[in-house]
């Protein structure tokens, strides 16, 4: 499955948030996600472009494998595997077991919706401030979404410069900059 998105950082979710309502977008519902992020011990994820995650949201737990960033579309996309475990915690010990070393967490406060085949997410990520995110999921390289979701980027009033890094990427970078 490959991921493409949008992410713009924003002053205020609010004027979106309206935009939402008024194109009566399906509202998915409000969740604060708890990321961890790990690093293999056979290669430096920094290096390749890649990331395993264990996500926590209310009371069930998500591991996700993200590949290299795509370049071909202008926007984020890559490759993003996920499946569900029965206990978060019991895949950390397995990771730490076989080596693997916690990056970092990531906090975010995210409010979904669903508007013409796409997700919105308005995500408030602690240390960054927020974001809108405007996903499109497809199952093969050679769907190009990018046309669709600048629509509607446009429609829903999201303007600005497309972030291609990751939440952890940002929050790496941030950290590393506030340490000089």
């Amino acid at each position: 499955m490959l991921e493409i998105e949008l992410k713009v950082s924003v002053p205020s979710l609010d004027p979106v948030r309206d935009h939402l309502v008024q194109r009566h977008a399906q509202p998915l519902g409000r969740v604060h996600e708890h990321d961890r992020y790990y690093n293999a011990p056979h290669r430096d994820f920094a290096v390749t472009d890649e990331a395993v995650r264990v996500r926590y949201t209310n009371d069930h737990a998500v591991v996700t494998y993200k590949g290299p960033k795509l370049q071909k579309f202008g926007l984020k996309a890559r490759e993003e595997l996920n499946f569900a475990v029965e206990s978060g915690e019991a895949f950390e010990t397995m990771l730490a077991r076989l080596g693997f070393t916690l990056t970092t967490n990531v906090n975010k406060w995210r409010e979904t919706y669903s508007l013409d085949g796409a997700t919105i997410s308005l995500d408030t990520v602690e240390e960054l401030g927020t974001f809108v995110e405007i996903e499109v999921i497809t199952e093969n390289e050679t769907d190009n979404p990018t046309n669709r979701i600048t629509r509607l980027a446009q429609e829903i009033g999201v303007t600005g410069e497309p972030i291609l890094a990751s939440y952890l990427e940002l929050l790496l970078t941030r950290r590393s900059a506030v340490k000089l």
